[in-house]
């Protein structure tokens, strides 16, 4: 990935792309190869090389993957200088004068690559190096079911992890290859769009529409369905919609975009709704409509690894077809998080190296979108808990019951519990409102842990905190324990039974 000459992405380079950088492969042969630098080929690697096993990474670009460069990591950023916008602006709610006299964007992107480059240390070359992995540059291309080439060098491995992620996908639509940017260059404008149509209403469509609103742009958001974040809660839907339009958003749903052409500023898009057809003019148009796994010359079919068009096939412990060939990340098939292939890049270590100590996964699949109100959820999906039908059992407070979401002042939002009937045993939860992703994130341990709801009231919440939501959830279903018929045991029991 090319990156713009300034002292930030300079400094960057300089750890995940050393210019410098000559090291040749130790071995011929490695007990494990991971190919691909993002997420989970870092934490492959590095637990292997950690372990002691002689392991090497190839990387044909940037370590830190897209998650570093252009995605996780630039993208907060950006949400939280958009987040500050926003709070400036609405400060005199809190008898706070102040103003946003304006938002200085070239700034706000040259900050972003500061953190940027400041993250980038700890998935540098060096540091992998200093963790006994070969760091190689190049492209791999496998060419047998134990050998890959990268360059002119074949090396062998005993065990291979493939780590390549994804690309984001942009549909076959008329000019829009030719003039639409996507989350691998959003990152490198210098200059704020005044008017910016953003493609797709999924976490990135909704995230960067949200931030670039709150940062002056005029932001038209265009979905085909009939409602943003469709995996999430409907409810969470109605909330992150009502949000993004309170911030000036012009959300347009079951619309589609139908072609792109150059103006003489800017670009025309024409949109179009059961209504007919609506031309309009836009400075840039960014799309996020999901992302293609990079499988595409890996010589997956030398290497006998089935792959379909949702990515590679693989088991629970991430192998393939291919027992010494694993796959984890973008590149599979499964949930495209940061998180996630973190999780798969360490299963994938025990598995392939120590298979003794391997364990079965259970962790839960937890994801969050962070726009502003934070939508987080864990576990089963919403059309999966509705096919369950009366097997489940819901809770839901608003965050109005929270102490401290009253006192910040924070917009509407909720948190909802689905149990298996009967029992305090959690299968999914949903967060909608600040620091949602966090909240989710102690009914995933929990459900990791195999235990139930209950639990929660057995743990002190340090107060006031929005975790005390999750404490009011788990109360309430205490409660809903009272029936009469133990009501009446237990004025019996105070009755009779106290001495």
């Amino acid at each position: 990935m090319a990156l713009p000459d300034n002292q930030h992405d300079q400094r960057m380079l300089a750890l995940v792309r050393p210019a410098q950088w000559a090291v040749a492969p130790r071995s011929d042969t490695y007990d494990l190869i991971a190919v691909g630098g993002g997420t989970g080929g870092l934490t492959a690697a590095s637990g292997a090389g950690l372990l002691g096993a002689r392991t090497a990474l190839i990387e044909d670009d940037l370590l830190g993957g897209d998650c570093l460069v252009s995605g996780c990591v630039p993208s907060k950023a950006l949400l939280h200088a958009a987040s500050v916008a926003h709070e400036v602006r609405h400060a005199h709610h809190w008898g706070v004068n102040a103003k946003v006299e304006g938002v200085d964007f070239a700034r706000v992107m040259e900050k972003l690559r500061s953190i940027r480059a400041d993250i980038a240390h700890d998935d540098g070359a060096e540091v992998l190096a200093k963790r006994d992995v070969d760091v190689l540059f190049g492209r791999a291309r496998f060419v047998g079911p134990d050998r890959l080439t990268v360059g002119d060098r074949e090396l062998r491995f005993k065990r291979a992890v493939i780590a390549t992620g994804a690309r984001p996908r942009v549909p076959d639509i008329p000019g829009l290859a030719e003039h639409a940017i996507t989350n691998e260059q959003v990152f490198d404008l210098r200059q704020l769009p005044q008017r910016l149509l953003v493609v797709g209403g999924g976490p990135i469509g909704c995230e960067l529409g949200q931030a670039f609103a709150r940062l002056g742009a005029e932001v038209t958001l265009v979905e085909l369905g009939d409602r943003l974040i469709p995996v999430d809660d409907p409810d969470a839907s109605a909330l992150l919609l009502a949000s993004l339009r309170a911030d000036g958003v012009d959300v347009r749903l079951e619309t589609k975009l139908a072609g792109v052409k150059r103006a003489d500023r800017g670009y025309f898009a024409t949109l179009t709704t059961d209504g007919g057809d609506e031309q309009l003019r836009f400075d840039q148009v960014l799309v996020a409509v999901g992302r293609i796994p990079n499988t595409h010359g890996l010589g997956l079919d030398a290497a006998g690894v089935d792959v379909r068009e949702e990515g590679i096939i693989v088991d629970r412990w991430q192998r393939t077809s291919n027992r010494r060939i694993y796959a984890v990340g973008d590149v599979a098939q499964g949930p495209n998080f940061t998180h996630a292939a973190f999780a798969q890049g360490v299963t994938s270590v025990y598995a392939a190296l120590l298979p003794f100590l391997a364990r079965k996964p259970r962790s839960p699949m937890s994801w969050a979108t962070f726009t502003d109100p934070e939508v987080a959820h864990v576990g089963l999906r919403p059309a999966e808990l509705q096919a369950l039908g009366e097997k489940i059992q819901t809770i839901t407070l608003g965050t109005d019951h929270n102490d401290r979401a009253r006192t910040d002042g924070d917009p509407p939002g909720f948190g909802r519990i689905h149990l298996r009937s009967g029992t305090d045993r959690i299968v999914a939860a949903t967060f909608v409102g600040r620091n949602a992703g966090d909240l989710v994130a102690e009914v995933a341990a929990l459900m990791t842990a195999n235990k139930g709801l209950t639990t929660v009231l057995e743990t002190v919440h340090p107060y006031p905190t929005r975790s005390w939501l999750t404490l009011y959830l788990a109360n309430e279903h205490s409660l809903l324990r009272l029936t009469p018929s133990t009501k009446t045991w237990l004025k019996r029991w105070f009755r009779w039974g106290l001495r």
